[in-house]
């Protein structure tokens, strides 16, 4: 890729991240304002107040790893930088996922209408569960920071004292390890908070067919408000999927090591990593009234 558009897509990915931590911040500060004012936040706005100060720290750490491992590729391995970046991303990223997965089931648990006793359960436990589920979130996050902590401190000890089994070199020696354990790793920690996420979106897609199933039969119109809720929330939690699936691929991928700062396409990727933490908090202030 010629310098031109490799400096393009650099300066594109500092502009996403700056209107990411903007947006952002803009939601913490009105929902923080709202806490101070009021003492207490709804179940929903306690979410989007999580995520979204997850995903405004995330946003600085990401920015910061990605120009330091782009500048300083040949010791970002060998020395504390891995292990002090990856702490605070590993951290803030699976927190991210978790806020972003609730905030679907809450989305879904407000607008499907099913007359199952489970769902109904849940539906009047689940606002209360929320501060517990957030709690329990982080907790999650810290257990999940933990384990890859422990794999970059490997790597760092394993280029200091140069003993590495098979005769192998450190390249290979740590390409082996990011195959055969962060990989699988991000993956398992991942699908939890996915699927979670995924069979949200298939409740209100279901909801929505047989709401519009029920309009049919009894002749009403099918612009009626409550079908046009279903829709709205149904194309937001859309767009919302596609974002999701954008960072969730982006950050498997990236977790193979496929591609390095010397690669022509770091930085569109770094684009498509943190396109979802960028943008969706605009969809977010423009779908709440109180952020709106």
């Amino acid at each position: 890729m010629q310098p031109v558009l490799s400096g393009f897509f650099m300066l594109l990915f500092v502009l996403l991240c700056l209107l990411g931590i903007l947006a952002n911040g803009f939601i913490v500060l009105v929902l923080s304002r709202e806490r101070m004012r009021r003492g207490r936040l709804l179940p929903s706005d306690m979410i989007l107040l999580s995520l979204g100060a997850s995903r405004f720290f995330l946003q600085w750490v990401g920015m910061a790893n990605s120009f330091y491992y782009f500048l300083h590729l040949a010791d970002y391995s060998t020395g504390p930088a891995r292990q002090f970046f990856g702490l605070h991303w590993d951290f803030l990223n699976t927190a991210t996922f978790w806020f972003s997965s609730w905030l679907s089931v809450l989305f879904c648990m407000k607008i499907a209408n099913f007359t199952h006793p489970t769902f109904l359960w849940l539906k009047w436990r689940f606002p209360g569960s929320v501060p517990w589920l957030l709690t329990a979130s982080l907790l999650i996050s810290f257990i999940v920071t933990l384990l890859f902590f422990w794999g970059n401190h490997a790597v760092y000890q394993g280029f200091l004292i140069r003993k590495l089994p098979g005769n192998m070199t450190f390249r290979q020696w740590s390409r082996r390890l990011e195959i055969h354990y962060f990989l699988p790793l991000k993956l398992i920690t991942l699908f939890f908070p996915c699927s979670i996420f995924v069979v949200s979106i298939a409740l209100l897609i279901n909801s929505l067919r047989r709401h519009t199933g029920r309009m049919r039969l009894s002749a009403h119109s099918p612009q009626d408000p409550s079908a046009q809720a279903h829709t709205r929330a149904l194309k937001s939690l859309i767009s919302f999927l596609i974002l999701y699936a954008l960072s969730f691929g982006s950050l498997i991928i990236d977790a193979a090591g496929f591609f390095s700062s010397k690669s022509d396409w770091y930085w569109p990727w770094q684009i498509v990593m943190y396109l979802c933490t960028s943008v969706h908090p605009f969809f977010l202030i423009l779908s709440n009234l109180r952020l709106r």
